[in-house]
């Protein structure tokens, strides 16, 4: 589950992803009871990957949604991981490089805004966390538009603000109360605290589709997953 800073420069994001790598896939587990796993499954399976097929995760960060993903395309295929933090990119590298059978994996440093690689290039694509850390919401699904093949499928996972009034009480409760004091313990309170209020800013998932129609796309919705607390965008290109 990705911090954010109340700032929209990039090199900070950059510097905030680099300072947490070391505790990022430890705090994700304990944060979210180890559901973190299920949403990423979920978004993979939105994307529709193939065996054979050349797929995308950008803001990739440990690499738990490219492993995923290049399982299911198998020895044939490949998945590009793509992150502008290299501390996050050699974590997942390290996970990765010693696999059995090896994972068609190949890691790149790059910005989510300026991505390097051809138009038509990928036959499915996923974001898990990124979207809202990005500093073009617009610009990132242009590009996700961009690199990916005609009838090609991203899915996009993220935080989400639940329509039910007791459920948004209880997720700012849970951020406020168990995500801040835990990211504190490890030394990381501020880069943590603002998830709450990046969600404020975050658009919600009727604003995302169109966004996503917006971008390009010529399909788009929307699924609130865990009662509404995450969600995931499914774009169609």
């Amino acid at each position: 589950m990705n911090p954010t800073l109340p700032t929209s420069r990039s090199h900070e994001i950059q510097a905030l992803f680099n300072r947490i790598a070391p505790v990022y896939d430890q705090l994700n587990h304990w944060l979210s009871l180890g559901q973190h796993r299920i949403w990423k499954q979920m978004a993979v399976t939105w994307s529709d990957p193939r065996p054979g097929s050349v797929c995308l995760d950008v803001c990739c960060g440990s690499g738990d949604l490219a492993q995923l993903m290049a399982q299911q395309v198998g020895a044939t295929g490949t998945v590009y991981g793509v992150d502008f933090s290299s501390a996050q990119l050699a974590i997942a590298h390290e996970r990765t490089q010693h696999h059995i059978p090896p994972l068609p994996v190949v890691w790149v440093e790059a910005d989510a805004l300026a991505l390097p690689f051809d138009a038509n290039q990928f036959d499915a694509a996923t974001m898990g966390y990124g979207l809202r850390n990005v500093t073009d919401i617009l610009s990132s699904l242009k590009e996700l538009h961009r690199v990916l093949k005609p009838t090609a499928n991203v899915a996009i996972l993220d935080f989400h603000h639940p329509s039910h009034p007791q459920l948004r009480s209880f997720q700012h409760w849970y951020l406020e109360t168990i995500v801040v004091p835990i990211a504190q313990h490890l030394g990381l309170r501020d880069e943590y605290a603002y998830i709450s209020p990046s969600l404020d800013r975050f658009p919600d998932g009727r604003q995302q589709v169109a966004l996503a129609k917006q971008a390009g796309f010529t399909a788009a919705v929307h699924y609130a997953i865990a009662g509404g607390m995450m969600g995931v965008l499914v774009a169609t290109k």
